[in-house]
This record gives C-alpha cells, sequence and structure tokens, in this order.
C-alpha cells in the first residue's frame, strides 16, 4: 500500500484521508474550519457532491460538514491508495 497528498476536492465519494495541512485559505476561513475540527490528523470521507459538484458533503469526527468547493482545493489529505 502506498500513500499519496492530494487536495479534498480530487477525492470521489466514500474515499478517506488524513488531513495533511491547509494552503492558500484566508485567514478567517481558516480559523473557522480549524474551530470546527478541520485540522491536521483528523480521518475524514468524502459523503457525496452536490448535483453540480458543489458543495460536498464530509464526515468528520462523528458529524457532517459540508464545505464549497473552492475551501476543498485548498486542503491537503493523505490518501491510501492499493496497488
Amino acid at each position: 500500500m502506498r500513500t499519496e497528498i492530494v487536495s479534498l476536492s480530487s477525492l470521489a465519494p466514500g474515499e478517506s484521508g488524513t488531513v495533511q495541512g491547509m494552503h492558500g485559505l484566508a485567514r478567517n476561513a481558516r480559523q473557522r474550519l480549524l474551530e470546527m475540527g478541520l485540522m491536521q490528523g483528523v480521518r475524514i470521507r468524502l459523503v457525496r457532491r452536490a448535483p453540480m459538484g458543489d458543495p460536498l458533503e464530509i464526515h468528520l469526527k462523528g458529524y457532517r460538514l459540508m464545505l464549497r468547493d473552492s475551501e476543498a482545493c485548498s486542503i491537503f489529505l493523505e490518501r491510501e491508495c492499493t496497488i
């Protein structure tokens, strides 16, 4: 098994990964996500996307959260890949 770093927006529904960091977000947006528990080391799963692709629904720490695709592009995860 190998791992790769990808953005949250590149996951398919049902895929999961561990947050490695956030880059390119405004300070207030980053702070808001941290307060909601989206921080380094947290395991998240992409539940689904809205019909037009935005927003995304993710599952983390026992609850679900909706994010804009523009925010998801700035969140990087370590995704496990089976080969």
